[in-house]
């Protein structure tokens, strides 16, 4: 029993440390690139996923939910879009130590600056009329400069997040977006109380809705079955708030396209209730039509239909 005890710390140790050194590179590597003027950066960065993305054990994943949401496409096409996602997800993490640069500029009438913003009326009707509301988006463009340009309105949402596996990079993470982006919730046990607590007092909610879910309502996306999170209908029905579909765009020359649209109407049953199922359903739709509009922008090595087991 002793023995077994000890070669567990024994492995709890080695992994921490594991942890740690993965950390120290990747920190070093963006204070390198903080050297560097931006643009040169982040397409240095970008160049480099492209080389090294397709060499990583997620790239068979990637490949696999491309074919499976594209049937139909060659397969050069699939592998460009993979491409693709491998470029937004390096510039998206080079982008984190130039987001004072990128959203530099005067948002009420859009001078200067590389972000355009679409629904400008919205972020402003919120701030001026306070009330809960829930903003939902997916993981396409740089999605995490929808709650920093918010709060350069003036309007403050609390965001639910994942910190990564790297308890290191969650904890440098952790910081970086509390400095830019307001209050944040991890997503953990207690999260959904937080969030409930937030709408409670009036304030907006900013939720994630294409994550894999174990337990959640059986829906479709792209013509697969999928689980997904209830959690944004159940707090929309028991707070009756709006609801609104945001969204960013990668646009060339390094700019970007925000996108808040008005408030959605959410399917309610015979009851008049608001439908778990297909509300659900109507958030995956709305995300698959982001995500056929911009296939290289969404982040395909997620195990959105739980298949990376069958892969091993």
């Amino acid at each position: 029993m002793r023995g077994k005890l000890f070669i567990t710390r024994i492995v709890l140790r080695l992994n921490k440390a594991k942890d740690w050194l993965i950390a120290q590179a990747i920190f070093g590597v963006l204070a390198l690139l903080k050297l560097v003027p931006a643009q040169k950066a982040i397409r240095f960065t970008e160049n480099m996923a492209y080389r090294i993305g397709p060499k990583t054990a997620r790239h068979r994943l990637v490949l696999h939910n491309l074919k499976r949401a594209f049937p139909d496409m060659p397969e050069r096409e699939r592998e460009a879009i993979a491409l693709d996602m491998w470029g937004n997800m390096a510039s998206l993490m080079a982008e984190y130590i130039f987001v004072e640069e990128l959203i530099d500029h005067d948002l009420e009438t859009g001078d200067g600056g590389m972000i355009d913003v679409q629904g400008k009326e919205v972020f402003l009707d919120l701030r001026d009329n306070p009330r809960p509301f829930i903003v939902f988006t997916a993981h396409t463009g740089n999605f995490e400069l929808l709650p920093i340009v918010a709060a350069k309105y003036g309007l403050n949402v609390t965001a639910l997040f994942r910190p990564p596996n790297n308890p290191f990079i969650a904890k440098r993470l952790m910081s970086a977006r509390r400095t830019h982006m307001g209050q944040l919730v991890p997503s953990q046990v207690g999260a959904s109380w937080s969030l409930a607590s937030v709408l409670d007092a009036g304030g907006g909610v900013g939720l994630l809705v294409d994550q894999k879910f174990h337990r959640g309502a059986k829906t479709k996306f792209f013509d697969q079955d999928v689980q997904t999170n209830p959690l944004l209908v159940k707090l929309a029905r028991n707070y009756d708030c709006e609801v609104f579909p945001a969204r960013s765009i990668r646009l060339p020359n390094g700019r970007f396209r925000l996108e808040i649209e008005p408030a959605v109407e959410l399917p309610r049953n015979g009851d008049g209730h608001i439908d778990v199922a297909a509300t659900a359903q109507m958030l995956n739709d709305k995300v698959e039509s982001w995500v056929r509009e911009y296939p290289g922008q969404w982040q395909w090595f997620h195990d959105r239909w739980s298949i990376k087991h069958k892969l091993r």
